[in-house]
């Protein structure tokens, strides 16, 4: 925890996380169908907060991005350079990765084990937002 300094505040938690989306009907497909994520709706809108906080907030930097995902630290030209990324834990890594194939997603990492332990599928959401499934044992209680 970091000591209050005169003047300054602290950062107690993430209160919220979220893409800014241009394409509200497809954004809402792949957090909905794909990811199982229920909305309350006010408008446009879309909100929950049926989800447990964020248990770790990184500033990553976009080589170390392209490294997890295509072992190269720049970035591909053909692809949408990620604005954020976005990790959610599932219960079933392999389960996941082969509903995201099967709605026809372009996976970029396939149920890699990191270095750190975590096993992770990654893709580009509509949005452009670095979008992971995994296992993160050290997460887990």
């Amino acid at each position: 925890m970091r000591k209050k300094k005169l003047g300054k505040f602290n950062v107690l938690f993430v209160a919220g996380f979220g893409p800014v989306v241009q394409d509200i009907t497809g954004s809402h497909k792949f957090y909905l169908d794909t990811l199982g994520l229920s909305f309350q709706e006010d408008g446009d809108y879309l909100h929950t907060d049926k989800l447990k906080g964020v248990k770790h907030f990184a500033l990553w930097p976009l080589s170390q991005a392209a490294q997890s995902c295509f072992g190269s630290e720049s970035w591909p030209s053909d692809l949408p350079v990620p604005q954020a990324w976005l990790e959610f834990d599932v219960d079933d890594i392999k389960q996941a990765t082969t509903e995201l194939e099967k709605r026809g997603y372009t996976l970029l990492t396939k149920a890699k084990k990191e270095p750190w332990g975590q096993i992770v599928t990654r893709l580009l959401s509509p949005e452009g937002i670095l979008v992971a499934v995994a296992v993160t044992p050290a997460m887990r209680e």
